[in-house]
């Protein structure tokens, strides 16, 4: 569960982190970096907790539901008393003696169900609350599938175009190409772009339309890659650092560049709408708040490393919006092979998610508008939710392809949400819950070591001073272009 969460948080995110480092400054970013993990963290717990406390909620409904069935039982049976001490005989019998044991309180906070973030919404929050929580997943699922959208265009337009022409595989360079630049013969390099994209879309988007099963190997293999790939780049910018070819020279804080920094590192810690899935197959979670710290201070580290050694090892105005595309350049790495494989790993790895997260967010749509025992014409079923699920972020990564941006933005708006604002809502409402339904001196087993209400007050505000910070940052920044 551990190594999937790892996978999970260091995707697409951490790619895009050295260029917002380098624009924000190292001193800024490592301490922005440092206290959104231990945000990330906490409201990580809250989800656990949420988590427990629905699969109490749960279990009590069973439990009453039982003991209704039972009274029904007894109740029809009254005439004939043999009968009734026949069956209540047998009953007792069948029962296995360690559940009835087991039917106290002490392990009502045991997560044995999986209670996705959505189902736990619809317990927790009212009618305006889940309507909102799923106006949020989605929001941050469509820039989510438009940053992969425009992510493996961009790659295979930097490597294609680089190959040919006079240019020969010199994308790490400090050469800055525009859109218009010739890619190949009268073909600019946009039209490349577009060309890709919509490449892309025809190969890939075809999936939304149907389910996406037995993806296990195919997540298997792009671990794998990442991994590679990962640990590659963080090697070959020491090994340049070491030999004294390093070229950057970052400086230690820019204001101008904390907004782009913030939604990165807000999108690159993001796991709190998959710990369901994670923490749930867990056997033994006597621990594992202690477990999800020790990862969180891995990936801290990793992510620290990978962005120092970018910043050191290439100059500010060299990084590019996706940090595999600066190892393209023959002066960085000389074996050819590297530098294809590096340069088009975006390009496998995320056209194996592209698929599963489109799925996700169409089922997320069928869920919004669904009615109790209602069912959809087949029109709208199998066309019209795959539709809206696959034009808007086609049609956002074909008018933009800045993937800084992208990424900034979807975690500052909708990230914030998923990652602040609901996990704290859902440990508030469900604290309240559980003292309403098993009395106040219940203690939830998996109860977060930030259980004071402080903290979920200091989330929520935290969460809503970032989403007014960036919104003025983005007003103030338009209003001086």
């Amino acid at each position: 569960g551990l190594v999937y969460m790892f996978n999970l948080i260091v995707g697409t995110g951490a790619l895009t982190m050295p260029k917002a480092f380098a624009t924000a400054g190292w001193l800024v970013s490592l301490v922005l970096l440092m206290f959104l993990g231990f945000m990330s963290y906490m409201t990580t717990t809250f989800v656990v907790e949420a988590m427990a406390a629905a699969n109490a909620q749960l279990r009590w409904k069973r439990m009453e539901k039982h003991k209704d069935d039972e009274d029904e039982d007894s109740s029809s049976g009254v005439s004939d008393s043999d009968v009734l001490l026949q069956d209540g005989y047998e009953r007792a019998e069948t029962r296995p003696i360690l559940s009835v044991q087991r039917r106290g309180s002490a392990n009502m906070f045991e997560i044995t169900e999986r209670v996705e973030m959505g189902q736990m919404a619809s317990m927790f929050f009212n009618k305006v609350g889940v309507n909102l929580f799923y106006f949020c997943i989605i929001i941050y699922l469509y820039g989510d599938l438009a940053i992969y959208a425009a992510a493996v265009p961009v790659s295979l337009m930097q490597v294609t175009c680089s190959v040919t022409g006079n240019h020969s595989c010199s994308v790490g360079d400090s050469t800055k190409y525009n859109d218009t630049d010739k890619c190949w013969g009268p073909v600019r390099r946009i039209d490349a772009y577009r060309l890709y994209l919509a490449a892309f879309t025809l190969l890939l988007g075809p999936f939304t339309f149907f389910n996406v099963q037995k993806t296990k190997y195919l997540q298997i293999m792009t671990s794998l890659m990442r991994w590679i790939a990962f640990i590659l780049m963080i090697i070959l910018a020491l090994i340049r650092i070491s030999r004294g070819q390093a070229e950057g020279h970052p400086s230690m804080a820019q204001l101008s560049g904390i907004r782009n920094l913030f939604g990165v590192c807000v999108y690159s810690f993001m796991c709190q709408h998959s710990l369901p899935s994670l923490i749930t197959p867990i056997s033994k979670k006597k621990h594992v708040n202690k477990l999800v710290l020790l990862d969180y201070i891995l990936i801290l580290a990793f992510y620290s490393l990978l962005s120092f050694t970018a910043i050191y090892c290439f100059r500010n105005n060299t990084l590019m919006d996706m940090y595999t595309l600066n190892f393209t350049n023959c002066e960085v790495i000389s074996v050819a092979f590297i530098r294809y494989f590096l340069g088009l790993f975006p390009v496998f790895t995320i056209s194996t998610n592209f698929p599963i997260i489109a799925v996700t967010l169409r089922n997320n749509w069928k869920t919004l508008f669904h009615r109790e025992g209602g069912t959809y014409p087949w029109v709208v079923d199998r066309i019209v939710f795959p539709a809206i699920t696959l034009i808007p972020p086609v049609l956002v990564a074909f008018c933009t392809h800045d993937l800084e941006s992208l990424v900034g933005i979807t975690g500052a708006y909708a990230g914030n949400g998923i990652q602040y604002l609901i996990p704290a809502f859902l440990a508030y409402c469900s604290r309240k819950d559980t003292q309403l339904v098993f009395g106040s001196g219940t203690v939830n087993k998996h109860l977060s070591p930030f259980r004071h209400s402080f903290w979920i007050v200091f989330v929520l505000i935290w969460g809503f001073s970032c989403f007014m910070f960036v919104t003025a940052n983005i007003v103030l920044s338009e209003s001086k272009l």
